[in-house]
């Protein structure tokens, strides 16, 4: 799977940002995909994913806030983010993984190389 992030930059607290997944058409179809993200010290976490059939989960801290969804035609996985604040500051990655039955997925195995999301107080 080839997947390749854009869309991240610096914006102050309380903005938006929209990030983009571009991949292959397989993977956007047909694979579990989502986004994660890291900062400094810190581990990797989860925290937008989409089952093959499109159903969403949110991590807490971004729930209400973010929105994950796919463009079947276009190829491209998005993060709509708003109401940022500098804890969002991090390394964003797109995942994708393979799905199994009753609409679970297994744990990514394919990544992008990652946009950075930068949130000035």
């Amino acid at each position: 799977a080839q997947l390749r992030e854009s869309g991240g930059g610096s914006v102050s607290t309380g903005g938006s940002l929209t990030l983009t997944c571009a991949a292959d058409k397989w993977t956007v179809s047909s694979r579990c995909m989502g986004w994660f993200r890291q900062s400094p010290g810190k581990e990797r976490e989860g925290i937008a994913r989409s089952t093959m059939y499109d159903y969403p989960t949110y991590a807490d801290s971004v729930k209400g806030r973010f929105t994950i969804s796919r463009d079947r035609e276009r190829n491209i996985l998005y993060l709509q983010m708003s109401s940022l604040s500098p804890d969002d500051t991090a390394m964003y990655y797109c995942g994708a993984a393979e799905a199994l039955a009753r609409g679970y997925c297994q744990e990514p195995a394919y990544w992008g190389q990652g946009t950075p999301v930068t949130v000035s107080s």
